[in-house]
């Protein structure tokens, strides 16, 4: 599990917010006397180990099991489940009650939702027939500090909700975060919001305040100037891309969160490992760190599969697309990886950033890149292609492409010069500036104004409001 991680030198009472979280957990534990069970989603036992020791659980009498769909395994008396609000972890609720009946178990339920209750949920334990066995209640963790400078409402499946599923409850859950952290922090007087679900979570944030009002008085000056939100759909290019730092490396190649990676290697976390002699003189600094056996081990990994030609084939080809090159030369290079039978996230991710660039693909080549994917990898994933295509994430070209205005204007396409003592953030990415801090980086020096032509040439609307006037009364 993760390590909880170091919050001493946030630039705000994070530790604060955290113990909030503990003390709301440790609540419910309390609050159900003798010995128990606590049963808890896969995803959530990974955050939950962001916040607080599984010993101090155990402190109070309680077992730990991860929910599934299999019949659950404890001579607890007692049971809780702690959920996230989705449909198919109500199936399992209710299939191990059933299955405790069927055995003659005699049990005491309780359910509680992160962070909070949903009416649909509640109707599948109805028509399962066990919503009166349960005591339901809420567990309102919203955001969890990952970092000294991280926040995250862990909410893994928000933008499949919202452009696929048309489900904007994850919207609600983020204007309701920040409504929070103004309970600590002040009222935040300022907003800037890029893209449908963003200004929506603005207004909302707005409704809450005059709902819930945080009180002005006793708070001083707000120690948060300005909260930016931004749409994922307003940038999906960039998480098309090859990361290349050894922390981004770390998520693309080992599939492992940055939370695991121990605060000890923060020094190191952001070094760029472009060349196969980086990487090597990366390894023997890390030799100089304490504890280092598993980190020597996964950048070996790394080491090995940055001088893989495939995955220099790969960033080159990324950044031949995002300067908008030679159109055939992107368009057969994804061709020949299909027919490679290369994996199908590899293939589906370039076509992507290829399809984004390009305004989408001439009706010809976007029909046949359709068909030989579905002959190379099976017709399984026609749902998926299909997801993907609604989503307008793969489309058949309509019009011109806005993206090299956009690219020029917000200088998303940079010349390192110096790769170990880089001065723009676009050396995480080999040259090229991630288009959501760009925005980020003109909203917080000098305003959207600049640029207000531009963000109409992206997804969405935008808003740039001065709350504190209206908050004052």
């Amino acid at each position: 599990m993760a390590q909880i991680p170091n919050l001493d030198n946030a630039a705000l009472n994070l530790t604060a917010l955290r113990e909030q979280s503990q003390k709301e957990l440790l609540s419910i534990i309390k609050s159900i006397r003798g010995k128990k069970c606590l049963v808890i989603d896969p995803k959530l036992a990974g955050t939950l180990s962001l916040i607080l020791q599984t010993s101090a659980l155990k402190e109070y009498g309680t077992e730990l099991r991860i929910l599934s769909a299999d019949p659950l395994q404890t001579e607890c008396p007692k049971v809780v489940y702690l959920v996230r609000s989705q449909l198919n972890f109500m199936k399992f609720v209710a299939n191990q009650i059933k299955n405790d009946e069927s055995k003659g178990l005699q049990r005491e339920y309780h359910l509680y939702f992160v962070p909070r209750r949903i009416v649909a949920c509640e109707k599948i334990l109805e028509e399962e027939k066990v919503h009166q066995k349960l005591t339901i209640g809420e567990y309102p963790l919203y955001l969890v500090p990952l970092d000294e400078d991280v926040l995250s409402l862990e909410l893994d499946y928000s933008l499949q909700e919202c452009l696929i599923e048309g489900d904007t409850s994850s919207v609600w859950h983020v204007a309701k975060a920040i409504h929070k952290l103004e309970f600590a922090f002040g009222v935040i007087p300022n907003i800037r919001a890029k893209g449908v679900a963003s200004t929506k979570a603005a207004e909302l944030l707005n409704h809450m305040q005059l709902e819930d009002p945080v009180s002005m008085d006793n708070m001083g000056i707000p120690e948060i100037d300005t909260v930016i939100l931004l749409d994922r759909e307003v940038d999906m290019v960039t998480p098309m891309c090859s990361q290349l730092t050894y922390e981004g490396l770390l998520d693309e190649v080992v599939r492992q969160k940055a939370t695991s990676i121990q605060q000890d290697y923060a020094e190191v976390k952001s070094t760029n490992t472009q060349s196969v002699s980086e990487l090597k003189d990366f390894v023997k600094r890390l030799h100089s760190l304490p504890e280092i056996a598993r980190h020597v081990n996964l950048a070996q990994h790394l080491q090995s599969f940055a001088a893989k030609p495939a995955f220099h084939a790969r960033v080159e080809i990324e950044q031949i697309i995002l300067e908008a090159q030679t159109y055939e030369t992107c368009y057969e290079y994804i061709e020949e990886i299909i027919q490679k039978q290369e994996p199908i996230e590899t293939v589906l991710r370039l076509l992507v950033l290829f399809s984004l660039t390009n305004g989408g693909l001439p009706k010809k080549n976007f029909d046949y890149l359709r068909r030989e994917i579905l002959h190379s990898y099976g017709f399984e994933h026609m749902p998926l292609l299909y997801n993907l295509e609604k989503a307008g994430l793969v489309k058949r070209q309509e019009s011109r492409t806005n993206w090299p205005v956009i690219s020029r204007a917000l200088q998303l396409i940079v010349d390192i010069k110096d790769p170990e003592n880089p001065d723009d953030i676009a050396y995480i990415f080999a040259g090229y500036a991630p288009l959501s801090i760009r925005l980020v980086q003109h909203a917080v020096r000098s305003g959207w104004r600049s640029i207000e032509e531009l963000l109409k040439l992206l997804p969405g609307p935008h808003m740039d409001l001065k709350r504190v006037r209206c908050l004052d009364h």
